[in-house]
């Protein structure tokens, strides 16, 4: 069933995380994620921190529901893009991998689209600055985030070390690049005459990026990741319970 309110958003990530807790599956990671994101801008929501603090519940349903939506059609075997698709049946992957896979195909595909439905193609100009807070949050998180990965995952540190100076997507991903690239994307969609194409080949682009996250190009990163992930507490609740701290 589709969300209509933030609230119900959070009712079905609470869902999902549950069930993967309870597979032990690996695919609780982004969605513990995505739900403390959430409830942030909830937060932010209610404090009017938005220029349109009623058009950001909007655009937050109709982006979250593109990830609902493919997490049921992978369990259902049912169609989804390339990008999802990748990231769910991703297993043998270090805990920042899961993650940053899913905010790959989740920033750099869905939310151009969600932005260009959410205000209409001719109004996607008035929404930048609520566009960009999103992501200003999100990349709060995220700082904060890989210091608790730092807790199931000891020698993490080591591909920052590592991959200084490389352009691994693994040590170079940034928020701020994904963002840029999610508004020039939402800009293209809302101009496509064929809004089926231009997702199609979004979609194979962001595929591509997602393979080179857990395909490191270093041979010295491909080694430094697997020697890290080795490492890391293979115990999934309690990896989902240090990355729930605080949320």
């Amino acid at each position: 069933m589709q969300a209509v309110t933030i609230d119900e958003v959070i009712i079905q990530l609470d869902q999902i995380i549950l069930s993967e807790k309870e597979n032990n599956s690996c695919l609780v990671f982004f969605p513990i994620l995505y739900n403390a994101v959430t409830k942030r801008i909830k937060r932010g929501i209610v404090n009017n921190e938005f220029d349109d603090n009623a058009r950001m519940e909007k655009l937050d349903v109709i982006f979250a529901n593109r990830y609902i939506n493919a997490y049921h059609a992978f369990k259902e075997k049912q169609p989804l893009t390339q990008s999802w698709d990748f990231a769910f049946k991703t297993s043998e992957a270090m805990v920042m991998q899961h993650l940053l896979l899913g905010i790959n195909a989740h920033i750099n595909l869905d939310l151009g689209i969600a932005a260009a439905l959410t205000t209409g193609d001719n109004q996607l100009g008035d929404f930048e600055t609520d566009f960009n807070k999103i992501n200003a949050i999100l990349a709060s998180m995220i700082a904060d985030v890989k210091e608790r990965i730092g807790k199931v995952s000891p020698l993490f540190k080591l591909l920052g070390l590592v991959g200084k100076g490389k352009e691994d997507k693994l040590v170079s991903f940034s928020i701020n690049i994904a963002r840029d690239g999610a508004w020039l994307f939402a800009n293209e969609y809302a101009a496509a005459v064929n809004k089926e194409v231009a997702i199609k080949k979004r979609d194979e682009v962001i595929a591509a990026l997602a393979y080179k996250i857990v395909n490191p190009k270093s041979k010295l990163v491909q080694v430094i990741a697997e020697v890290v992930r080795i490492f890391e507490v293979k115990d999934v609740q309690k990896v989902a319970s240090i990355l729930e701290e605080g949320i």
